[in-house]
């Protein structure tokens, strides 16, 4: 971007588009995860503080000063907007420095049309009416400022959302998307295809947590004299300079050390529900649904296409229930290993094939989930899926506990050596991932034939490519 003096004038467009619009339009979305995974954000707007990075504090005061100049409009009553209306809208978006609209708009009553204290829109206040009045305005565009420097204020903390930033990546991908006409089987297949590859990132996330806490700590580690002695840390879950304490059990050690992982799916979830909450759940203004036919308005127009709130919660609820399940596979697998040997208990190696059907159970419903089509652009959908989809990681949580229960069951003889049993099984799903890149690859190929687009990126190959990051 340019400097805080300099102005982007971005678009002109027609008024109809922006009724859709919530509040924060001009967010990043997060429609694939974690509910994705549709973009993380790389920062929460919300959390604002006195210090701004980077940013002036007296220019990015202005989006609650500015209405200090307002008339009696003010921000709290936005101006209705009728449907349509010929009227063509200018936006003009300031640089990283920061601004006031005052200065964007070269008038010093400005009022606020849309947004809030961390983003809105300005408007000059003699064109507050300019769509029901567009005769008055027919020389040009009405201009309106976008003053979004309150997104770049927070704190330290705000660099957890990094953790998003793989499942931002695989959501760009869905929406560089080629254009197609007629193949509306092939679009969804592309669709389901990302959030298929979306869903392998929690699981090598959180399987990446595992091979760290789970494998290499509790298992290896704390399983060897050797490496205990030199991680004092890791004394008390050594059998040998434990002298067999409580917790130097194998399965033990693992049910511990699964709380590593457990903790980044409940900050995944705790990240992603906050964005689900501040820009998701913003309802726009209701309008009749449009037809299916492919020709009509803009997409960035349609009734649903800001509104993400349904399909959001579900990859939400699913991406968790994953990496949930992910953890309890780690740990169950590992002592159902030890009891399947000849001899071994048969009460729980009865109870270790129940888990793992039910954690085989579970899988399948997380990707049922994921494979359901996803929303409609061209009509609001306000309703929230069953409580099967909503309750799916209270059940994968239940099911962790479960397992971690049977795991720190009393094994007389256990002992931990080599790798961690099943850790390798992780391994298929790099590759499963890199599989469903290849096949995407091929339907965005098949898409960019159907409707050639010279300014589609890599011949409608972009998608695929982003993908692979």
């Amino acid at each position: 971007m340019s400097r805080s003096g300099r102005r982007h004038r971005l678009l002109v467009a027609h008024t109809s588009l922006r009724a859709h619009l919530p509040p924060r339009f001009i967010t990043d979305r997060e429609d694939l995860v974690t509910g994705g995974v549709r973009r993380p954000r790389s920062g929460d707007p919300c959390a604002r503080t006195d210090r701004a990075d980077g940013v002036s504090r007296g220019k990015c005061e202005s989006v609650e000063r500015a209405q200090e100049h307002a008339p009696a409009k003010g921000p709290d009553r936005p101006v209705p907007r009728p449907g349509e209306t010929g009227t063509a809208l200018e936006l003009l978006v300031h640089g990283v420095g920061g601004t006031t609209p005052q200065e964007m708009l070269n008038d010093p009553r400005t009022v606020r049309i849309t947004g809030d204290n961390i983003a809105a829109v300005f408007r000059r206040a003699d064109d507050v009416d300019a769509e029901t009045s567009s005769a008055a305005h027919r020389d040009g565009p009405v201009p309106e400022a976008y003053v979004w420097c309150n997104l770049t204020s927070g704190n330290g903390t705000r660099a957890l959302w990094l953790l998003l930033l793989p499942f931002m990546v695989i959501n760009l991908a869905h929406w560089m998307r080629p254009c197609s006409r007629g193949r509306r089987r092939t679009v969804r297949l592309y669709g389901l295809l990302v959030r298929l590859a979306g869903l392998t990132l929690t699981v090598l996330l959180v399987a990446a947590a595992c091979e760290v806490a789970l494998d290499l700590a509790a298992w290896q580690c704390a399983g060897t004299r050797a490496c205990a002695d030199r991680h004092s840390w890791l004394g008390f879950l050594s059998p040998t300079v434990s002298d067999g304490g409580w917790w130097s059990s194998p399965g033990r050690r693992l049910a511990l050390a699964s709380f590593v992982p457990a903790a980044l799916t409940g900050l995944l979830w705790y990240l992603s529900r906050r964005t689900w909450s501040d820009y998701e759940s913003q309802q726009p203004l209701s309008r009749d649904p449009e037809p299916e036919e492919d020709g009509g308005p803009t997409a960035l127009g349609r009734p649903g296409f800001w509104y993400g709130r349904r399909l959001v919660a579900r990859l939400r609820a699913a991406h968790t229930a994953a990496g949930l399940v992910t953890v309890a596979a780690a740990v169950a697998s590992a002592a159902a290993r030890h009891d399947r040997r000849p001899g071994g208990p048969a009460v729980l190696n009865t109870l270790g094939v129940l888990l793992e059907a039910a954690l085989a159970a579970c899988a399948v419903a997380v990707v049922w989930v994921v494979c359901r089509r996803g929303r409609s652009e061209r009509r609001l959908d306000r309703q929230l899926d069953e409580r099967f989809v909503r309750r799916l990681p209270l059940v994968a949580l239940v099911l962790l506990a479960l397992c971690l229960l049977y795991a720190a069951w009393e094994r007389p003889g256990w002992e931990s050596s080599g790798r961690l049993p099943g850790d390798a099984t992780f391994g298929g799903v790099a590759l499963v991932q890199g599989l469903l890149v290849i096949v995407l690859a091929a339907v965005a190929h098949v898409l960019h034939r159907t409707d050639p687009d010279r300014r589609s990126v890599l011949r409608g190959l972009g998608g695929p490519a982003v993908a692979m990051l």
